[in-house]
């Protein structure tokens, strides 16, 4: 993987896994959830957990991706 194919890469996967949280937070905010579960929200969600350590494996690893 190249160096712009990476960044682009960094780039899909940061703005996917910020678009997940505000859509998160704007349904907690529409079912009136308190501040705490919706931190419990994203702290457990499978989805952004997954999607923050394909960020650090990106980070630290960009030869692995080949």
């Amino acid at each position: 993987m190249d160096k712009q194919e990476l960044k682009l890469s960094k780039k899909l996967v940061t703005s996917y896994k910020k678009r997940l949280e505000k859509e998160i937070l704007k349904r907690s905010v529409k079912l009136k959830m308190p501040q705490n579960k919706f931190e419990e929200i994203i702290n457990n969600n499978n989805e952004l957990i997954n999607l923050k350590k394909a960020l650090q494996d990106l980070e630290t690893n960009p030869q692995s991706s080949n």
